[in-house]
């Protein structure tokens, strides 16, 4: 009864308390006690002396003598540290350690059972070894020195304590001292206290800390002198208390709060006395001291208090004290409490907000969302396990999901769109350990959650991590799972590695969430995997060990992390609420009572009460036993003392995961195992519960206050931690219409008050609300067939796209308003920056071309590489990234709300106007969808959203007197919504939509429309212009004038294209003139915004830049178009001198007596020069202008022109006719505005790409655009000095595309137009354009950063050609033909009909190619032989050696110019002899090519150490025999004979290296391997599955089909296996592919010394289905494209993409067990003119051999060498010589065939000489010096017959100008000859003639 009455009696005086205003005006009064004694001693005779001091260990049983006091309700306790402990040295580089972290340990105790420490820094007495070196107070060393120790403390202790005493005896230090007079060590102290309360501040600035000085009561005098000198919180006094005396208590604590001026007070230390009488008697008389009102007390000192009221009443054994478990069953008085309420009550719906630090949340599972199951090394789960067995719901699985293991960005950009700020996801155990086992651990699985875990925190969004959400590792079941005890030190280190990897970032940690489920589905009914079936042992068991591994993880944190992470770790339980069936029946209440123990209190009681199961459970348990004694119903495991102690209290907060509630009736479960039958109880649902898709939720939102009450009382009464709902939510059905789900909004809309109610109404402490779940996802037994999804996921398609609900809708509105009261309406005020008129200067007028034809001269020459050279960099700092959208593309409801009809409603709405008759009635319906855009734009994050103003919806006739206030009221909405977001609206007051009203009075070709629309806009202005700082008035007005009243293409269609669009665009200028100066005049000065009009251009070329009328004509082009707008605006306010000559001239050509240009006056002229802010822009596609003399008749704007148009030709095109993607016309466009219009800012505010319809989610075409066309703003903003401030895509979503309708989509998001929900999902681009926003740009990548190092010291530096490429002498000294002799002389095989017969005729220039080998540098050189060259008919039967002799001489001058020949036995010249008998297909061929080797091993192995049997067996096998485009030509068999083929080359590869190894390695020292070619296949849209498997597809039967066999031993699976498949399904008895033996498998692996391999290029891989056909294309299953910023190169496969060569390189290190790798062919080609400066071939080897170097130093790939192909440009195969590969030129011109260095020899050759790349930060390196190579001159091939020889065209010229000046001299000559023999006619003949030929002679 005391300890009731103790309690009570304590309550009621916090009670009496809580208007005590505390030490910030928030706390809760504090209850004192302590400090820790050396005995454990809580009477208050404990002295000071006693106090624990850390210099032993911390006393046994403090910890149940804190929860002992934390039961009694004391709050606070007091820790006085020990200065001369702590530091005995006085220096806080000295410190006591295991001091140190024993208070730290102290300090954790007391927090984790709820006690705050109250931390005193120092008593006041100096301590001795203190004092004999410094002296007293008033020493300044000694202030000095404990500054230092109070700074050392706040670092070592801050983290756990917020409130602080300094000196707790402050008095103590001047006792001897007059108080009059403040003596100098109260003033040191008193400074001191000064500098520590501002460094503690600074330190912790956060709310909720404190700090206080300490001193007697009776020394009030001079605590106003203290108050005036130092600082603090609170005032901390000792006091003493008389029951005989309490008025003089009440008097004392008056005169202190009046001298303190107001300080809070702490009775820090109470000493009670004269309490003779009832113990409670004294607790009263204290009470109605503090209970008064006049008085600020924070907190008292119940130390002695508890002494004199009960210390009899402490238990006698501390150690084994439990703590008070209540006095009355919890349920029974939750129950009593709402049982009572009427159903009216119960529903009441409370219009209140939730707490401001609220948490909102949404959640996934690992294993039900991420797919990926096998990927990334991820571990089998045992719902892996349960899916592959077909055991879910229509044999569904889990394989692919939702695929968010590779869509981390698709996740979180619909949670940024739902606004939340935390995300709860669980991590897959087996994809971090695929055994369960660190020593498995997959660094690709821990990096995925790196991945999620960062792009979170960068959309400000919190991770919250489940570490166990039932996906365990099938390897740990296979030991029993979670029955076997040892899986809790597999758990404990599993969450070791969690904490230790991302707790850095992670601060919220569930180690279970739903553990129940696991016990009783997995283990106890089997109805979940692993599907054991032992609900009498195994579920027990389960739970046992599920809790003991929580509590080990637990104490991981807290012991290991806690301090340096600071999060928080709790566990997630289930738990329905039940109900008594009769609430008339005790039974049934009783019964009710159980279900909750048996559900819930089966893990918070451990965890929560006392480390222990509930004793209801363990009571009915033994019941059981006893009844039973035959059929034992359960058997529930013990815990130890120890383990009770280790489990207790291991939680931050207790995770709830509640869904439905169930009635519960008492009944005999006999003995039966489960919970029913051991509970004794059976659950039902009422039939009036709304049901959901699954037959165990029912909606009953009032359960969940209940049950958050009874958790509340039965488990955190005494452990104050707060409650985190941590999943709540409902299924509903696959089928139907899955996104308008009003039945989950009900269900949220009810739980979600109810968590309302139970925070506001009844005082529980809930921080988070969790929905489950973001998406649809894998429901386990359900399969998909349930979908708890906020985002419906279509699992029918291989994207996955994710589609809002209407239920993410109303999610993301509760959080927007923080539950459910009123939201205020939001106006928001941006702050005023354009106060002051910002018109453009005027400029004069433009010349005729403009001035800004310097363009074309800078950017028209421009080569394809540099034109296309891709550049890294960011914008500026305050960039503005938009979207847009306009009225009637998106809004719909062309008739709400009294809106009037537009010229484009009447348009559509009459038949015939668009095929299909499409109209915008509809459209997006964003006049009803405001949130679903917004939506979208949060998820986008974008900076801008452009929009327009319908006219029609505002004004319904046009004109002010119609007004729409709910049209107007719309607009607010919408520009409210923005803003609230941090994202500008940017209007456009008119986007093409007339209201017809005013149509009916002549549009825009009546002058009255300009005063018309110069009062809307002034409205707009008035209305919106406090918030919308950027206005455009017209977009695209040339658009309006020439396609709406000059083609009628568009409303209002009229056809009269000689004179309305020059009188439109007049009114149109004059229109948007007069309502910048309204805004200019009216507006400016208070709301700050700018002013502008959206003009159109496309970029215009001249068809040949070097003719200056085509530069004329490109010029007149841009003025008819941009001119006809910007020129009067942004120049003089007249048209540009090009339009106005133009149609000046034609008109009078015409017969017309004015122009048909309008003309303005010199007073409109000045009006509209100027009007404008920036400059806005909108552009899409780039157009070839060259001069044309065009008709008269009729008179037309486009006839004016001169001009004709086509369209760019090598771009992509695109949906939209005449509309190409030619991004770098976009740079040169904002040159040219730059040049013209005097670099004003410019803002693109509208570009973007048409896709079909069809195009839905997947639209790379657009991600290609857009990383096209922005970089090119980019280059113009970071290269040419361009003033670009804005971009602004288009547009936000699919829409009605004008005369397109609905055929084509511009959008970010896709939008469903047969939906009537219009559902928007995000397309591939909308989740780019995010990633370019947050990147403000395109920053230089990883893969494009520069490395600087050297490669070992004997790497492999080469060049490389081939026999058939290079050597010719085709039938030269008895050499055979070969197959490619016989191709290249087939028609129309080789392009061009070339062919080797000279090639290069390197047969007779061993020389030459030695000597440009040495100007190379390399070490070695790789060149093939000709089979046939040696071997005519492909036999030994005739050995050809004078061809030998060829390879001999050239074996010879390499060894002796010290060069390394590497040699290829066979580069694809097979004697055309075994062709005739099968070639490669023939399987003697083998033996052949053994003979072959043989042969060449004996002549040249003795000087050649490094050999290649075959190169590229793919292309042999499958171009040459498979697509034919090689030699032999064969491709009628393409699904067989490649297979076939490609076997037998391996086994002649095979039998050729064991020939080697047998027979000659022992005596010639040389390696030999085979050389495999393979392109890098990345997928085309990275977040992909299909994409990312059609990547490896292409890769695994490109390198994989003779590498695996190899490096690996036989093809591999998914080779052998997709081709079985497809063979059998086609009818054939067997696969395709050819068997080997396990003989020949083991002959095969391993026949490499080194692995050979060519690679070049890489692509982008997507599927693809061949249907039934059977080949290697259909077997492979995947097309390839490029991405469109890669450069090109000669060849059309060839695009340069260095990252690729990184990553493939990579890849053969981990799937080929990281052999030793030697490049056996790296390089580029060109085709076209010459030019020896080959920069794109410098480029391309200086990246990819950096890509090599990254390889060898950062990812320890054994790289040994590097073969640069080719040594010189010769016959490409079956392109012939029109692609060139060569570092050295062949000039084919010449007979000699001579060769010479391009530039790209300089730079290899440099690379050579470094070994790789110096750091230039070091300084110039000796290795960088220059070596002339080459020349930059332009060598063509174009011939030409001059006086009977054959010269090149600048040969023949030189010829002809010589000839010319020598004919000149000639006849100088003569005259000068004629002249002397005049002048010397008198001189002797003979002299006159010696002098006459030595003159002849001297000319």
């Amino acid at each position: 009864m005391k300890k009731l009455l103790w309690v009570v009696c304590l309550y009621v005086l916090c009670m009496c308390e809580c208007w005590s205003s505390g030490v910030n005006g928030k706390e809760d009064f504090m209850l004192l006690a302590g400090p820790l004694t050396k005995q454990l001693v809580r009477s208050s005779g404990s002295g000071m002396n006693d106090v624990f001091d850390c210099s032993h260990p911390i006393p046994p049983g403090s910890r149940q003598y804190f929860e002992y006091l934390r039961s009694r309700g004391v709050t606070h306790f007091k820790v006085p540290l020990s200065w001369a402990q702590i530091l005995p040295a006085g220096l806080p580089s000295q410190p006591q350690q295991a001091v140190v972290t024993c208070y730290q340990t102290l300090l954790r105790q007391l927090r984790q059972v709820g006690l705050q420490p109250l931390v005193v820094l120092h008593g006041s007495t100096v301590p001795d070894a203190l004092r004999s070196k410094y002296g007293g107070w008033e020493s300044q060393e000694l202030v000095d020195t404990f500054q230092q120790y109070a700074e050392f403390a706040f670092r070592e202790f801050g983290a756990l304590a917020h409130s602080w005493v300094t000196l707790s005896d402050l008095d103590d230090g001047w006792r001897d001292w007059q108080p009059s007079v403040a003596p100098k060590p109260l003033q040191n102290i008193l400074q001191l206290n000064r500098n520590i309360y501002q460094f503690y501040h600074q330190r912790f600035p956060e709310k909720g800390r404190h700090l206080s000085v300490g001193l007697r009561a009776g020394d009030g005098a001079i605590i106003s002198q203290i108050r005036d000198s130092t600082t603090m919180d609170f005032l901390s006094v000792h006091i003493e208390y008389s029951c005989a005396s309490t008025s003089n208590f009440a008097k004392e604590l008056r005169s202190l709060q009046m001298s303190s001026g107001n300080l809070p007070i702490l009775i820090y230390k109470m000493t009670v006395h004269d309490c003779s009488y009832s113990q409670f008697q004294l607790l009263g008389n204290f009470l109605q001291v503090l209970n008064n009102n006049d008085l600020n007390i924070v907190g008292c000192d119940m130390m002695d208090m508890l002494g004199k009221l009960d210390m009899q009443d402490t238990p006698a054994s501390i150690p084994d004290y439990t703590g008070m478990t209540g006095f009355r069953n919890s349920y029974q008085s939750v129950w009593d409490k709402f049982e009572v309420q009427t159903t009216t009550e119960r529903n009441h719906f409370l219009k209140k907000s939730f707490p401001a630090d609220f948490q909102w949340a949404t959640s996934t599972e690992s294993f039900k969302v991420e797919g990926g199951w096998s990927e990334a090394g991820k571990g089998e789960t045992i719902w892996d396990r349960f899916g592959n067995k077909g055991l879910a719901f229509a044999n569904q699985t889990a394989d692919l999901a939702c695929d968010s293991f590779h869509k981390v960005d698709y996740d979180v950009y619909l949670l940024r769109g739902l606004h939340i700020n935390t995300y709860q996801f669980s991590i897959s155990w087996a994809r971090i350990f695929p055994s369960g086992h660190r020593g498995s651990q997959a660094e690709k699985g821990a990096l995925y959650y790196d991945k999620l875990v960062n792009t979170l925190i960068d959309s400000g969004i919190q991770p919250v991590v489940t570490l166990y959400h039932w996906d365990l590792p099938q390897a740990l079941q296979e030991y029993g799972g979670w029955t076997n005890t040892s899986i809790v030190e597999a758990f404990k280190d599993y969450a070791d590695f969690c904490f230790s990897r991302f707790g850095d970032r992670v601060k919220t940690w569930n180690t279970f969430s739903s553990p129940w489920v696991v016990s009783h589905a997995g283990y106890g009914t089997g109805e979940h995997p692993p599907g054991v079936k032992d609900y009498v042992v195994g579920s027990y068991q389960a739970t046992h060990n599920m809790l003991k591994s929580h509590a080990e993880a637990w104490h991981v944190y807290n012991d290991k992390y806690r301090m340096k992470q600071g999060g928080k770790v709790g566990i997630a339980l289930n738990s329905d609420w039940a109900e008594p069936m009769d609430p008339s029946r005790p039974e049934d209440i009783a019964a009710a009572d159980r279900y909750l123990q048996f559900m819930l209190g089966w893990f918070a009681h451990p965890i929560f009460v006392n480390g222990d199961y509930p004793a209801t459970l363990k009571n009915q348990i033994e019941v059981k036993r006893r009844e039973c004694p035959h059929s034992e119903p359960a058997r529930l495991p013990v815990f130890t003392p120890e383990e009770r102690k280790r489990i207790r209290g291991t939680a931050d907060f207790l995770g709830l995961n509640h869904y439905t509630s169930r009635l519960v009736t008492n009944s005999d479960g006999g003995c039966t195992p489960g919970p029913q039958g051991v509970g004794d109880f059976q659950a039902h649902v009422d039939p009036s519960w709304s049901p959901t898709a699954s037959d165990w939720i029912y909606s009953t939102p009032w359960g969940l206050r209940r049950l958050l009450n009874y958790i509340s009382m039965e488990y955190l009464n005494v452990t104050k931690v707060p409650i985190h709902i941590s999943g709540n939510g409902m299924p509903t059905e696959y089928s139907g219409d899955t996104l308008n789900d009003t039945s989950r909004i009900e269900y949220m809309r009810g739980y979600i008050n109810e968590a309302l109610k139970a925070i506001h109404l009844d005082g529980v402490v809930v921080k988070r609300f969790t929905v489950q779940s973001l998406m649809d996802g894998f429901e386990g037994p359900q399969g998909y067939s349930e979908r708890f999804g906020l985002h419906h996921v279509n699992f029918d398609m291989p994207d996955r796209p994710r589609t809002p609900k209407q239920s993410a809708y109303f999610y993301s509105q509760i959080i927007e308003k923080n539950g459910f009261a009123s939201k205020n309406q939001y106006f928001y005020a941006p702050e005023l920056k354009n106060t002051k008129s910002n018109k453009v200067s005027s400029m004069p007028p433009s010349t005729v071309p403009s001035q800004a034809k310097v363009v074309w001269r800078k950017f028209s020459n421009q080569t394809n590489f540099q034109r296309k050279l891709y550049h890294y960099g960011t914008f500026p700092q305050g960039f503005s990234w938009g979207v847009s959208s306009s009225a009637y593309q998106i809004e719909g409801g062309w008739n709400a709300d009294g809106k009037g009809p537009s010229i484009w409603d009447t348009f559509t709405q009459k038949p015939g106007g668009i095929p299909g008759n499409p109209s915008g009635d509809v459209a997006c319906d964003s006049y009803h969808r405001l949130d679903e855009d917004l939506y979208m734009l949060r998820a986008l994050r974008v900076k801008s959203y452009r929009f327009s103003l319908s006219w029609s919806r505002i004004f319904p006739d046009g004109q002010r007197t119609s007004l729409s206030q709910k049209g107007v009221d719309y607009y607010n909405r919408l520009i409210d919504g923005v803003l609230a977001y941090n994202i500008t609206p940017m209007v456009t007051l008119y986007h093409w939509d007339l209201p017809q009203a005013l149509q009916n009075l002549g549009g825009w070709d009546n002058a009255d429309m300009i005063n018309i629309f110069n009062d809307f806009c002034d409205f707009c202005f008035a209305t919106f212009g406090d918030r919308v700082k950027f206005w455009m008035t017209f977009n695209q007005p040339h658009t309006i004038a020439w396609s709406g009243y000059g083609i009628g293409q568009i409303p209002p269609n009229i056809k009269n294209p000689g004179i309305a669009p020059y009188r439109v665009a007049h009114n149109l200028i004059k229109a948007h003139a007069k309502a910048y100066h309204t805004y200019d005049d009216k507006y400016r000065k208070t709301q700050g915004g700018l002013v502008s009009i959206a003009l159109n251009a496309d970029w215009i070329e001249p068809k040949d830049v070097n003719i200056p009328r085509e530069v004329l004509a490109a010029d007149r082009a841009l003025q008819f178009q941009l001119g006809w707008f910007a020129h009067p605006i942004f120049k003089n306010g007249d048209y540009p001198d090009a339009m106005r000559w133009q149609v000046g001239n034609k008109s009078e050509l015409q017969g017309l007596t004015e122009s048909r240009l309008p003309s303005f006056t010199e007073e409109e002229k000045r009006f509209i020069r100027g009007t404008a802010d920036m400059f806005c822009i909108n552009h899409y596609t780039t157009r070839i202008a060259r001069h044309a003399t065009l008709r008269l008749t009729p008179q037309s704007y486009a006839y004016d022109r001169d001009l004709s148009e086509a369209e760019e030709g090598d771009s992509p095109a695109t949906a939209i006719n005449n509309q190409r993607a030619v991004a770098w016309g976009l740079r040169r466009l904002l040159n040219w505005i730059k040049e013209e219009y005097g670099d004003p800012e410019i803002y693109i505010t509208e570009n973007g790409v048409a896709t079909e319809s069809k195009t839905t989610w997947d639209d790379s075409a657009r991600v290609f655009f857009y990383k096209t066309y922005v970089d090119e703003a980019l280059k113009a903003y970071d290269l040419d000095g361009v003033k670009v401030k804005g971009y602004i895509a288009t547009s936000l979503m699919d829409s009605f595309e004008w005369l397109n309708g609905y055929k084509v989509g511009f959008g970010l998001h896709h939008v469903d137009f047969t939906n009537p929900n219009r559902p928007r999902t995000p397309k591939y681009s909308a989740h780019f354009y995010y990633q370019v926003i947050k990147d403000n740009g395109f920053p230089t990548p990883d893969d494009e950063k520069m490395l600087y190092g050297h490669f070992s010291k004997d790497f492999i530096w080469s060049t490389a050609t081939a026999s058939y490429q290079i050597e010719g002498g085709w039938r030269a000294d008895g050499k055979g033909l070969s197959i490619w002799d016989k191709f290249a002389h087939t028609p129309l095989r080789v392009f061009n009909d070339d062919n080797g017969d000279i090639a290069c005729d390197s047969y007779n220039k061993v020389e030459e190619d030695v000597a440009i080998l040495k100007q190379l540098k390399v070490t070695h050189y790789r060149f093939s032989i000709s089979w046939p060259r040696v071997l005519p008919d492909g036999t030994t039967k005739f050995i050809n050696e004078a061809g030998l002799n060829y390879y001999q001489r050239l074996v010879d001058a390499l060894v002796a110019a010290n060069i390394q020949p590497h040699v290829t036995l066979y580069h694809w010249d097979l004697p055309e002899a075994l062709q005739d008998i099968g070639g490669w297909e023939n399987g003697t061929i083998i033996v052949k090519f053994r003979d072959y080797a043989d042969l060449i091993f004996s002549r040249l192995g003795h000087k050649v150490k490094f050999w290649i049997t075959i190169n590229e067996p793919y292309n042999i096998a499958n171009v040459g025999h498979g697509y034919g485009a090689a030699a032999p030509g064969i491709s009628f068999r393409p699904g067989t004979l490649p297979y076939i083929v490609g076997h037998n080359l391996l086994k002649a590869h095979a039998e050729t290296w064991h020939l080697y190894n047998d027979k000659y390695r022992a005596k010639q020292n040389g390696i030999i391997s085979i050389t495999i070619n393979s392109d890098w296949s990345e997928p085309r849209n990275p977040y992909k599955q299909e994409d990312i498997d059609a990547a490896r597809r292409v890769v695994q039967f490109y390198i994989g089909w003779f590498a695996h066999p190899i490096f690996n031993g036989d093809y591999s699976n998914m080779m052998k296996k997709i081709i079985r498949e497809r063979s059998l399904a086609a009818g054939l008895p067997k696969s395709r592919l050819p068997e080997f033996s396990p003989e020949e498998i083991k002959r095969i692996k391993g026949t490499y010394d080194y692995f050979g391999f060519n690679h070049y290029t890489t692509v982008l891989a997507f599927p693809v289905d061949y249907g039934n056909l059977q080949h290697y294309d259909a077997d492979r299953g995947a097309g390839t494209i490029a991405d469109r910023t890669w450069l090109d190169s000669g060849s059309s496969w060839l695009k340069i993409s260095p990252f690729g060569f990184l990553r493939i390189l990579k890849f053969i290190k981990e799937e080929y067990g990281n052999p030793p790798i030697i490049i056996t062919e790296n390089g580029i080609s060109e085709r076209g003119p010459i030019d020896l400066n080959d920069i794109h071939r410098s480029y391309y080897h200086e990246k990819y051999i950096n890509q090599m170097l990254k390889a060898y130093l950062l990812n320890d790939v054994d790289i040994r060498g590097y073969t640069a192909w080719s040594l010189m440009d010769n016959l490409e195969w079956a392109t012939g010589f029109s692609e060139r590969f060569g570092l050295f030129y062949i000039n084919r011109s010449d007979p000699k065939l001579p060769r010479v260095a391009k530039t790209s020899v300089a730079l290899y050759s440099t690379i050579i000489n470094c070994n790789g790349f110096p750091d230039p930060t070091s300084g110039p390196h000796e290795c960088l010096n220059p070596v002339p190579e080459g020349t930059s001159a332009p060598i063509t091939d174009d011939t030409v017959r001059f006086l009977g020889m054959k010269l090149s065209t600048s040969d023949a010229e030189t010829g002809l100008n010589t000839t010319f000046a020598l004919l000149i001299i000639a006849v100088f000559g003569a005259i000068c000859s004629s002249f002397f023999l005049f002048m010397t006619r008198k001189q002797s003949k003979k002299k006159q003639h010696a002098e006459t030929l030595n003159m002849e002679r001297k000319f």
